[in-house]
């Protein structure tokens, strides 16, 4: 997993000492994790737990997980990371959340972007995204940053809101083959 840079953003990996500002920015609020599949942290020792699993994780080769930085000010703000691979289509899933203070900025548009596009060089031939319908909002930002909308799953995730029908966006190496940010990947495919 390589760190990116955006117009604003550095997305790097987490360490630990990023749990004051995990916490504080957006792991403690019910309103950033209301269509998420995980719950608030109650404190910031919950999330400096989460952060010590999620350094181990990283001596995975295949663990993708992204803090987001705001390159003015050095805060975390939010993250991006491959929440599943399917090896048997060289596929991958991401998810994200934001504080927010940083919500309606286009700022999770511009990582996820990042993001895709770097998935796709190193070789994932699908990436897709799910949104809970009644989050619309996920689905302007899988659009602002390239994504299709492939259709509605019924009933198919369970979320903090309990069961929910889904909306599935893509995006495949054949869409963006042509874009300057990953042109030079595939000359060698």
């Amino acid at each position: 997993m390589r760190k990116l840079e955006t117009e604003r953003l550095l997305l790097r990996r987490f360490t630990v000492d990023d749990a004051p500002q995990m916490f504080r920015n957006y792991a403690s609020d019910p309103e950033v994790t209301k269509y998420l599949t995980w719950a608030p942290h109650k404190d910031v020792d919950a999330t400096r737990a989460y952060l010590r699993q999620v350094e181990d994780e990283y001596s995975k080769q295949d663990t993708y997980m992204w803090a987001m930085v705001l390159k003015d000010t050095g805060e975390v703000i939010g993250s991006v990371s491959v929440v599943h691979i399917s090896p048997d289509c060289n596929g991958c899933e991401i998810g994200y959340c934001l504080g927010r203070p940083w919500w309606h900025k286009g700022i999770m548009s511009e990582a996820v972007r990042a993001v895709t596009r770097y998935l796709i060089s190193e070789g994932f031939v699908r990436v897709e995204a799910v949104h809970d319908t009644e989050n619309v909002r996920s689905g302007r930002v899988m659009r602002n940053a390239g994504m299709h909308f492939e259709g509605i799953m019924r009933k198919s995730r369970s979320n903090n809101r309990g069961i929910v029908d889904c909306a599935l966006y893509s995006l495949i190496a054949e869409d963006i083959r042509s874009d300057p940010e990953v042109q030079g990947s595939f000359q060698d495919r």
